[in-house]
C-alpha cells in the first residue's frame, strides 16, 4: 500500500471516528432521576413490569381503555415512570415505550406490539414533545384500534392530521413551556378537530411532564414536578370519562351504567 493511500485510510477512520463521537455526544439521552426510579419499583398495589421494549404498569381494575405514552426525543422512558404510576394507581394499564435511541420518530409504529398483545382492550395513545407528534402520526393510520390522541407539551404535525379522524383529543401545555414552539403549536390547531379540548397547567413547565430534571431550552417551573403530575393526571382521568369512554359506549350502543367499563 503506497504511502498516499495510507494516508488516506487513516484520514477516513479518524473522520468516522470523529463522526461517531459527534453522532453519541448529541443522542446523549436525559437520564431519569430518583424519582423516577422510585417510581420504577413495584408494590402498593401497583406492578411495573420492563420488557425490554415497554414499561408497563397496572393498577388492580384495569379500566378501560389502555394508555399508550410515546417518550420525548431523547427522554430515557423510565422517566415517565411518576407519571404512568399514578395512573395506574386510578386503574389503567399504561404502557410506556422503549425506543431505537430514545427518539419516538424512528419507530412510529412501535404501538401495534401493545395492540397486538391486548386484541380486545381499547386503547388511546399520546406522548410528550415529540414523542405527541409520533403517537398521532400512528393514531391516524389505525383508527380502528385508537380512541383518543393526548398531547403532553406537543403537538401533530402534518403527517399526524387528526382534523376528520372523529376521535377526542386531548392537548395539555404547561404555562411556562419555553421548549414548545408558540407559533406552530397554534399553527397546528389546523390538525385538530374542532372539539379538541386545550389546558394550560398553570406554573407547569416542559420537562416536568416527565422526572428528568431540567431541559435545555426550558423556563423553570413554578410548581412541583409531584403538583404538575397530578395536573396531569386529573385532567386525563377527566377526559376520559368525559370524552373518550362515553364516545366509544356511544358508538358500541352499550350502555352499562359503568363509565370506566367497556368493550370487555
Amino acid at each position: 500500500m503506497s504511502r498516499k493511500r495510507k494516508i488516506w485510510r487513516r484520514a477516513l477512520v479518524l473522520l468516522l471516528l470523529v463522526g461517531a463521537c459527534t453522532s453519541i455526544w448529541y443522542l446523549r439521552p436525559y437520564q431519569h432521576d430518583q424519582a423516577a426510579k422510585d417510581a420504577m419499583q413495584g408494590g402498593e398495589g401497583i406492578t411495573v413490569i420492563d420488557t425490554g421494549d415497554w414499561i408497563t404498569f397496572e393498577g388492580g381494575e384495569a379500566r378501560e381503555p389502555g394508555l399508550i405514552l410515546y417518550p420525548g426525543a431523547l427522554v430515557k422512558s423510565e422517566s415517565y415512570a411518576p407519571l404512568a404510576r399514578a395512573l395506574a394507581g386510578s386503574g389503567y394499564r399504561v404502557f410506556v415505550a422503549r425506543m431505537p435511541l430514545n427518539l419516538a420518530i424512528s419507530d412510529v409504529e412501535r404501538a401495534n406490539q401493545v395492540l397486538k398483545a391486548y386484541p380486545k382492550q381499547s386503547f388511546v395513545i399520546g406522548g410528550h414533545s415529540l414523542g405527541g407528534a409520533m403517537a398521532a402520526r400512528f393514531a391516524v393510520q389505525h383508527l380502528d384500534r385508537i380512541d383518543g390522541v393526548f398531547f403532553l407539551g406537543a403537538y401533530p404535525d402534518k403527517r399526524g392530521d387528526l382534523k376528520k379522524a372523529e376521535i377526542p383529543v386531548l392537548s395539555l401545555l404547561g404555562s411556562r413551556d419555553g421548549v414548545v414552539n408558540r407559533e406552530k403549536f397554534e399553527a397546528s390547531k389546523a390538525f385538530l378537530p374542532e372539539n379538541a379540548v386545550f389546558m394550560t397547567i398553570e406554573g407547569g413547565n416542559h420537562a416536568q411532564f416527565g422526572s428528568y430534571g431540567a431541559q435545555e431550552g426550558d423556563q423553570p417551573a413554578a410548581i412541583t414536578p409531584q403538583e404538575q403530575w397530578q395536573q396531569t393526571v386529573a385532567a386525563i382521568k377527566d377526559w376520559l370519562l368525559s370524552d373518550v369512554i362515553p364516545r366509544k359506549r356511544d358508538n358500541a350502543g352499550n350502555d352499562s351504567g359503568n363509565p370506566d367499563v367497556f368493550g370487555r
